[in-house]
């Protein structure tokens, strides 16, 4: 595109959003006039938002997501520039998640976010709020983000989703006996569905588990791939291509000493008997 005013994501809180919304208008090969018309608003409305002078509304950016297929990017910058209720760099990994088509996750500690029930995700974040690290605002702010991103799962074509969970993701009871034996139940259907595979990592790999802390790998449809790790306070987008290799090697280790697919079945089911039998 000729004679377009050159943008800076950091010049304001909706600078960002209007940037990544000229990237996808121009990749679609759309003018501001062709999009407007799929919106709903006016070729000077979405210039005005592609550079800043004016505010996205949250129906601006379904509308925008909508027309562009982006499965709900928009949507979640939106969040992000609103409530600030991300921690810095989840909205740059979001971006990538959302146009991904193929995803390995590797957890620890919880159910990945992708894998989540509402009731086990909300539970997970008023934690946050009684510590006082995050408002309820801003904890039913996360957890609307988690179910619009879980929406890949719907999207055509699907992605490939590979997820390894270590045994301590199935059994730390988040959101109680019951909330757990849902969670469960609801991995077993997700672990059936086409496109999902899911392993359990034992216990008992002790220290031939290759990760020590939680990793995702995301593949492009370039077919680049990604890597994404988080701090206590940030998450890190991981584009280099050594590091990344160097990751999904680790993950491929993974993936053959964790159990089989079918076993992995069996030992999730076998854990919410077992949270089914002490709730009783």
């Amino acid at each position: 595109m000729v004679n377009q005013k050159k943008l800076d994501p950091t010049s304001g809180p909706y600078a960002a959003f209007g940037v990544q919304l000229r990237r996808l208008r121009n990749e679609k090969g759309w003018t501001q006039t062709q999009l407007g018309k799929r919106m709903g608003f006016s070729d000077t409305h979405v210039s005005a938002v592609e550079t800043a002078l004016k505010s996205p509304t949250r129906k601006f950016a379904q509308l925008a997501d909508q027309a562009l297929g982006t499965g709900g990017t928009l949507l979640l910058m939106w969040h992000q520039a609103q409530h600030g209720a991300l921690m810095e760099g989840y909205t740059e990994f979001t971006q990538r998640e959302a146009e991904a088509i193929a995803m390995r996750l590797f957890e620890i500690n919880v159910i990945p976010s992708l894998l989540q029930t509402p009731e086990y995700a909300q539970a997970y974040q008023n934690a946050e709020v009684r510590r006082g690290r995050i408002t309820q605002e801003q904890a039913d702010e996360r957890v609307a983000i988690l179910l619009a991103r879980q929406r890949c799962l719907d999207r055509a074509p699907v992605p490939t989703i590979h997820a390894v969970l270590d045994e301590a993701c199935l059994r730390r009871p988040i959101g109680g006996r019951e909330g757990m034996i849902r969670q469960l139940g609801h991995l077993e259907t997700l672990a059936q569905r086409p496109g999902i595979t899911m392993q359990v990592a034992p216990f008992e790999l002790g220290e031939d588990r290759p990760f020590a802390y939680p990793v995702r790998l995301l593949t492009l449809p370039h077919r680049a791939m990604v890597g994404y790790v988080e701090t206590l306070k940030r998450g890190y987008l991981e584009r280099d291509v050594e590091t990344v290799a160097g990751w999904a090697r680790d993950y491929d280790h993974l993936q053959v000493e964790a159990l089989p697919r079918a076993a992995s079945l069996r030992f999730i089911r076998d854990v919410r008997k077992d949270f089914e039998n002490h709730a009783q």
